[in-house]
């Protein structure tokens, strides 16, 4: 069994939901930014997205924008974000899933891309801009099947695309809670219930819901009906609103810490 699916196992033994974080690699430098991530991982995020800067990131809101543009600044690239993976490997045994679009990875090589992952320790790969009917020119360079491939699925998809598109991914899937880009304001819990309930008839994969999702109200909310629960632009928020506090890491230490008792469903 890999992390991946070993996770979600240990989370229905345990009554919980997995939290998923998500952090730009490298904002607001290199070495913070690994010390944030370490201090997320250790205050018990379940499963950690590491997305690789890029100059223009469509899905994301100005939030995760500027941390990318902070990154990129810093000199992160796809190279350092995966010899960061590595680093991570070595404190923590969480799947780590690498979060990107396209063009960065298809200029680092498809082939070379999917053995860099591998060999670092990263568990799956989440490209936000490939449709499934365009990544197999991706896909069939990859030497084997090991990278998970997590799909996104909108809340505005037919569940016969769904159908299709759930056939192609593996580890989890990634339902979006509501149109726009990340980081917008507010959720439907109604919304995102009828949406799961949906996906679930064509699906046995986990199924984690993302976008608005801020507070531990939140959380508890959307736990009740997915798998698991994907929080990037609240945590990249307070890295922004904080990049000269003497203890960075401990804030995001405490946030994962509240988002993480939301997830605990067991009475």
């Amino acid at each position: 069994m890999n992390r991946i699916d070993n996770t979600f196992e240990k989370m229905k033994e345990k009554g919980e939901k997995a939290l998923v974080g998500f952090v730009s690699a490298g904002d607001p430098g290199y070495e913070d930014s690994l010390a944030i991530v370490t201090a997320m991982c250790k205050a018990g995020l379940d499963i950690l997205e590491l997305g690789i800067p890029f100059s223009d990131p469509t899905a994301d809101g100005p939030v995760i924008q500027r941390s990318s543009q902070r990154a990129l600044k810093a000199g992160m690239n796809v190279s350092k974000a995966l010899t960061m993976t590595q680093k991570i490997r070595g404190i923590t045994d969480i799947p780590i899933i690498l979060f990107s679009y396209y063009n960065p990875i298809l200029a680092y090589g498809n082939a070379q891309f999917y053995k860099d992952a591998l060999e670092n320790g990263a568990d799956g790969l989440l490209v936000v801009d490939l449709p499934t009917e365009e990544s197999a020119e991706m896909t069939d360079e990859w030497a084997g099947s090991e990278l998970s491939l997590v799909r996104l699925i909108a809340p505005t998809t037919p569940v016969n695309r769904m159908r299709m598109i759930t056939q192609e991914a593996s580890g989890f899937l990634y339902l979006i809670s509501k149109t726009g880009v990340t980081g917008s304001d507010g959720i439907d819990t109604a919304d995102i219930e009828t949406h799961v309930k949906i996906l679930r008839s064509v699906t046995a994969l986990p199924i984690c819901v993302g976008f608005g999702i801020s507070t531990a109200d939140h959380v508890k909310a959307v736990a009740a009906a997915a798998d698991g629960i994907v929080i990037g632009s609240a945590f990249e928020r307070t890295i922004e609103e904080n990049l000269q506090h003497p203890d960075l890491p401990g804030l995001l230490e405490e946030k994962v810490r509240g988002f993480k008792a939301a997830t605990r469903i067991s009475p």
